[in-house]
């Protein structure tokens, strides 16, 4: 298949986190029409093995290509960490990008010489991981922590209970207390969190994630192979989900758009 300018953007996540992605690629491509994926009935990804995401991404991306897309954008970081190889190599004419903890710009922001980095066991677990700790945490001391109980709280909807903001406080605090004043939001899902981590953190801690720089990536790719859409018409957004549900769809409105409507995905 070769990608044409008027075609949709794919997109996909574990759930319904991506959106936070999907929101600056929103805003830096007006014109576009997007393709969103949510598999939230396998969530969360960061448990399950590295072939087992592999393998699903692929399945998520013949979808996504099978309905015309352009170009992929892995919204998660754990399918990144797992997936875009095979992705790229799979559909190497198309852009494919995806997400990796801000471990860069944190380093370079850090005052104390201790990065914090929130994200998923898969995450943290990974090569790719590793190398960027390898590649751009030298100079600093960097503390992980997996994020359990996160994900599951933002595909419940629950942004803002006593029960998210204790679990909130159980993974903020043992970064504080290692001596992070960054903290890297290393899960596409934690941004919708993100008041509530700052709000834990407090003012002098500086809370990072990447997803207006990718939504910049992205951009720049599809300016590069001649794929930006043209024209003043507001871009079309189409979801999906392995666990479509009344209640997922209002999570959705919640996150997205009061008018927003999720299909379901079988398998």
């Amino acid at each position: 298949m070769i990608p044409t300018h008027d075609a949709p953007i794919g997109v996909f996540d574990s759930g319904l986190g991506g959106l936070s992605v999907l929101r600056h690629a929103r805003a830096r491509l007006p014109a576009e029409d997007f393709l969103y994926v949510a598999d939230s009935g396998h969530a969360p990804y960061g448990e399950r093995s590295a072939n087992w995401i592999r393998d699903r991404s692929l399945t998520l991306g013949e979808f996504l290509i099978g309905h015309g897309a352009k170009a992929l954008l892995i919204a998660c970081n754990t399918a990144t960490a797992a997936a875009a190889p095979a992705l790229r190599e799979r559909w190497p004419g198309l852009p494919v990008l995806g997400m990796e903890p801000a471990v860069k710009p944190a380093a370079a922001a850090t005052r104390s010489g201790v990065v914090g980095v929130l994200a998923t066991t898969g995450t943290l677990a990974s090569a790719r991981f590793a190398a960027l700790l390898d590649t751009f945490g030298r100079d600093v001391r960097v503390i992980t922590r997996p994020g359990t109980g996160l994900v599951e709280a933002v595909e419940r909807g629950e942004l803002d209970t006593p029960a998210t903001r204790a679990l909130i406080a159980s993974h903020v605090e043992p970064l504080l207390a290692g001596g992070a004043d960054v903290i890297v939001l290393g899960c596409t899902h934690y941004p919708f969190l993100r008041g509530l981590i700052q709000q834990q953190a407090g003012a002098t801690v500086q809370v990072i994630d990447t997803g207006d720089s990718v939504a910049r990536q992205l951009a720049q790719r599809l300016n590069d192979a001649g794929l930006l859409r043209g024209g003043k018409a507001a871009g079309t957004e189409s979801f999906w989900s392995t666990a479509a549900s009344d209640t997922a769809e209002r999570v959705l409105q919640r996150l997205w758009h009061a008018d927003a409507r999720l299909a379901p995905l079988q398998g």
